[in-house]
C-alpha cells in the first residue's frame, strides 16, 4: 500500500490536488482528510466551539489517524471519520473503509506527527501565496461551511495566520516534492498520476 501525504496552508488546494490525483489513478485509492480527525468537544457550548483554535496541531487526533494508517497497512478496514463544519462537531459513521493500493491523506498538519510522517511513502507540500490562500478560504467558508465574512476574517487573524507562521510553513522541510499554484496544477497532477500508475513511486520498505 502506497501512502501519500499532502500538506500546505489552509486554502492552498490540498483537497483539490487529492481529488484530481485520485481521479487519474488506475489503482484503487482512498482519500482521507485530516479535518475528519478533529477532536470532538461535546462539553463545549456552540459559542465556545466557534472560537476554538482549529488551526493548532493539538486540535487533531493524530493518534487516531496514525492507528487508522497502521490498520490499513495491516490489511484491516477502518471506520469512516467525518466532521460537521457548521456545528463544529465530529459526526463519525459506522461505514467501513477497506484497504486500497493507494492512500491519499491531506491536511494542514499531516506532517506534524513524526509517527504519521513515517507511515508516508511520499510527501507533497503545496506552496501558494498566503493572499491567494486567504481568498480561496473566504470563498470556501462562505459557500460550503455556513460562515460569515466577519467570522472568516476574525478566525484568519486570530488562529489561521499565526499557526501558519508558527507551524505550517515549516513543514516544507519534510516534503519530497513542492508543488506551486495549488491543486489545479494540471501538469503536476498528470506527472504524479503517471509515476504512481507506473509504479515509479513505490512503498518504502519497512522493518
Amino acid at each position: 500500500m502506497l501512502v501519500i501525504g499532502i500538506c500546505g496552508a489552509s486554502g492552498s488546494g490540498k483537497s483539490t490536488l487529492a481529488k484530481e490525483l485520485k481521479a487519474r489513478l488506475n489503482r484503487r485509492c482512498i482519500y482521507l482528510k485530516q479535518d475528519s480527525y478533529y477532536k470532538d468537544h461535546p462539553d463545549m457550548s456552540f459559542e465556545e466551539r466557534v472560537h476554538f483554535n482549529y488551526d493548532e496541531p493539538e486540535a487533531f487526533e493524530h493518534d487516531v489517524l496514525r492507528q487508522d494508517l497502521y490498520n490499513l497497512r495491516a490489511g484491516l478496514p477502518i471506520t469512516a471519520k467525518e466532521y460537521d463544519y457548521t456545528q463544529h462537531r465530529r459526526c463519525d459513521t459506522a461505514e467501513l473503509i477497506e484497504p486500497a493500493d493507494v492512500v491519499l491523506v491531506e491536511g494542514i498538519h499531516v506532517f506534524y506527527d513524526e509517527a504519521v510522517r513515517d507511515l508516508m511513502d511520499f510527501k507533497i507540500y503545496i506552496q501558494v501565496d498566503p493572499d491567494v490562500c486567504l481568498l480561496r478560504r473566504v470563498k470556501r467558508d462562505l459557500r460550503d461551511r455556513g460562515r460569515t465574512i466577519e467570522g472568516v476574517y476574525q478566525q484568519y487573524l486570530e488562529t489561521v495566520k499565526p499557526m501558519y507562521e508558527k507551524h505550517i510553513r515549516n513543514y516544507v522541510e519534510y516534503a519530497d516534492l513542492i508543488v506551486a499554484r495549488g491543486g489545479k496544477n494540471a501538469r503536476i497532477v498528470d506527472i504524479l498520476a503517471h509515476y504512481i500508475n507506473s509504479g515509479m513511486i513505490e512503498e518504502v520498505p519497512r522493518s
